[in-house]
């Protein structure tokens, strides 16, 4: 392992010190917490459609004049639940003491509502008012929009991480093919622990800004005061997050690692690198549809195959409630993958790379041990 370590570190003091790793971090914290803050300076003011049954409007608009709201008249409590549950208005006043929602009445339109009827009510000083009545007539929904905003960030977040860590493994072994460098380090280092080290070192280098895209985008919500909107068990998220990136970089990495080790020029690795690269393209669209439908046949059943389950699972995992189970299983299987390409990567990897000049056939190399 002390050869393995050494070329790891080798490869982060090697990345880290250039000025395109530095600018590259600064550019996605920048990015990521413009990101953060567009919704609040883009979004415009709030707005609302709200109804009642047998009440007076509220008159909202004297407490918060920068919000719009809109009133309906419904004839009965049945009609007004119809139009809450197909989401024609977003809360309706019943019989001036019960507040009708679809899920969790919005924290601003709650308070204001809750406010204003008081003021409304209050007759003389020491009089108790009571509170509204938040009844809801279907499903929680207070945290969907925003488990499905986190969803497709993080499933463009992982491809693109995944993607750009990848094609640095594959050119850096073609770098160091083609430039004869790998013969002097291996007279240095076994070829497992060169290869190892380039995956764990640039591995590390995603890990950096996966850890600084989570960080800021974390502190960026919270000073903008979106993190309020975001649904319990983040902590756990993001822990699960980086747990998938590193079985999903494992996976990958060493792919791109055998398959660039078939060639010695930079122009050969986008094709040699084609299959791999269609690959990680499947994942990401499929990834990306179960933001849509996480629950559904198809995300259930690839978030359980590996790799599709390294961005598959923790996507479903953002976008609804996925059992531990569920989510321990689908790791063993990417665990299990992972392994298996491992010793797949490192075989091809030791017989292709001290071969220089025309591309080599897969089959060939295999065939040559």
């Amino acid at each position: 392992m002390n050869g393995l370590m050494l070329v790891a570190r080798r490869e982060i003091v090697t990345q880290v010190r250039t000025k395109t790793f530095l600018v590259g971090l600064l550019v996605t914290a920048l990015l990521v917490a413009a990101v953060s803050f567009a919704p609040k300076i883009m979004g415009g003011n709030d707005s609302y459609t709200l109804g009642t049954v047998n009440s007076q409007q509220l008159p909202l608009k004297a407490a918060a004049p920068d919000a719009e709201f809109e009133w309906r008249s419904f004839p009965d409590e049945a009609a007004a639940k119809k139009a809450v549950l197909a989401g024609d208005v977003d809360a309706v006043l019943v019989n001036g003491d019960k507040v009708l929602t679809d899920g969790e009445i919005d924290s601003k339109l709650g308070v204001l509502m809750q406010s204003t009827n008081r003021e409304m009510r209050l007759g003389a000083a020491g009089v108790t008012i009571p509170p509204l009545q938040v009844v809801s007539v279907g499903v929680d929904t207070r945290y969907q929009a925003a488990k499905t905003g986190i969803a497709v960030v993080l499933v463009l977040v992982l491809f693109m991480l995944l993607m750009g860590q990848v094609m640095m493994v594959a050119m850096g072994v073609v770098e160091e093919k083609g430039s004869r460098i790998v013969e002097i380090l291996l007279a240095a280092v076994r070829p497992w622990q060169l290869l190892g080290g380039k995956i764990v070192g640039l591995g590390v280098l995603g890990l950096i800004n996966l850890l600084t895209i989570l960080a800021v985008g974390l502190i960026a919500t919270s000073v903008s005061g979106f993190a309020s909107d975001f649904p319990p068990g983040l902590p756990g998220l993001v822990v699960a997050v980086l747990v998938w990136f590193v079985l999903g970089y494992a996976f990958f990495a060493t792919l791109a690692a055998a398959f660039a080790s078939l060639v010695s020029r930079q122009e050969e690795v986008s094709s040699v690198m084609s299959p791999l690269t269609m690959l990680i393209m499947a994942t990401y669209f499929v990834a990306f549809y179960a933001t849509n439908d996480p629950t559904g046949t198809l995300a259930t059943v690839m978030s359980y195959i590996p790799p599709f389950s390294s961005m598959i699972m923790p996507v479903r995992m953002a976008a609804a409630d996925v059992p531990m189970w569920q989510v321990a299983a689908s790791m063993a299987a990417m665990a299990v993958a992972v392994l298996a390409v491992l010793s797949f990567g490192a075989k091809v990897y030791e017989r292709a790379v001290l071969r220089t000049g025309a591309r080599l056939k897969l089959g060939d190399v295999l065939r040559a041990g």
